[in-house]
């Protein structure tokens, strides 16, 4: 068997790697207006280079005409998607991608579901948002926003003067500020054939909008919260007869869980099943869309995740006798996700002990 995937950076990479064991071949999609740096998939398969306006069919045969298509990200030219499903299955599908890849729609979705969120306006002035939401409020591109991109945090009227009269926002998804407690995300992975399989809640820090650090289990979670979530992701992956790994991040305001994003695809905030988990999110992944019976998602120890940006080459120092090192080999960059490092232990304590000293080689 083939696997296309559509884009070349990290998420590709460990795809591959962990499908490559299975005995399955990859082909990469090289956007010529976005993957510059093929680095992270040198070597792990055909590197088809595109732009809009090639043929889709002498893409599909330039990538060794592959079995199943799937994507690295959600930020993917749609009719690329679209087109390639004459010529073979797409998975997740393409209007899948299409409900995550625009804010407003993953928001109606949320709603037809009838699955909490913050709440928010579209295509309404600012003034009024503001009067209707309160402040403090954020202001979200349609798409591309990811890693705190694209984004515009309002916290008084006088910021809310200097954006209405610099920019239109008509085209913008405006929420409410959520007041949470923390960040928290579930990755499930449904297979072709329906089998369901869901992650541990995992907890999230970020700074300046940017994934730093990834904890499973998360701290502090009940039953009910936990079930609240996977009833959340179930109907949304039923909803969409969705096939592959669906990431989905929330915010814990008490008891109660607020859907904040969703991503059609494996997420770095996952990357701690890589050791922590009977089978990773990207063997889930990879098995679910080649239609093989998905793995177990059991937990097999506390496992952290420590993100490397801007990091100029691989830190040893950082490793400790419980840890793994995963890199990338992307040109550096400030702020640039590079690597990560994994950890396990028997206990918190012990796990943040660990992630603290490794942050201490790194910057």
């Amino acid at each position: 068997m083939r696997i296309g995937i559509i884009g070349c950076g990290q998420l590709a990479r460990m795809m591959a790697l962990a499908g490559l064991p299975l005995g399955i071949k990859f082909s990469f999609v090289a956007d010529s207006g976005v993957d510059t740096d093929l680095s992270c998939v040198e070597g792990l398969g055909i590197i088809a280079p595109w732009q809009p306006g090639q043929s889709i069919e002498a893409l599909y045969q330039a990538l060794g005409k592959p079995d199943v298509i799937t994507v690295e990200k959600e930020q993917v030219d749609l009719h690329l998607v679209q087109q390639l499903e004459t010529y073979c299955t797409v998975r997740p599908s393409a209007a899948s991608i299409t409900q995550c890849k625009s804010r407003i729609k993953e928001k109606q979705l949320l709603a037809k579901l009838d699955i909490p969120c913050a709440p928010f306006t579209y295509q309404v002035d600012l003034a009024q948002s503001a009067a209707t939401l309160g402040l403090p409020m954020v202001i979200k591109s349609l798409d591309e926003g990811y890693d705190g991109k694209n984004q515009w945090v309002v916290h008084d009227n006088d910021s809310l003067n200097t954006l209405a009269a610099s920019e239109n926002f008509g085209d913008h998804l405006i929420e409410q500020w959520i007041p949470f407690d923390k960040e928290v995300s579930l990755i499930g992975t449904r297979g072709h054939d329906g089998d369901i399989h869901f992650y541990p809640l995992t907890e999230n820090v970020h700074r300046k909008g940017i994934l730093i650090r990834s904890t499973a289990p998360a701290k502090h979670i009940s039953p009910k919260m936990e079930a609240a979530a996977q009833d959340y992701m179930r109907r949304l992956l039923e909803a969409e007869d969705y096939v592959g790994v669906l990431a989905m991040e929330l915010f814990v305001v008490g008891d109660q869980l607020l859907v904040n994003e969703l991503a059609p695809r494996v997420h770095n905030s996952g990357h701690w099943t890589q050791m922590g988990a009977t089978t990773c999110q990207f063997e889930n992944h990879i098995r679910a869309v080649a239609g093989l019976p998905l793995g177990a998602t059991t937990l097999t120890s506390k496992t952290g995740m420590l993100n490397l940006l801007g990091v100029a080459v691989p830190p040893m120092k950082a490793l400790s006798s419980s840890s793994s090192l995963h890199w990338y080999n992307k040109e550096s960059k400030p702020n640039r996700k590079l690597g990560h490092i994994n950890f396990t232990a028997a206990d918190y304590v012990s796990l943040d002990q660990q992630m603290d000293l490794a942050e201490t080689h790194l910057y």
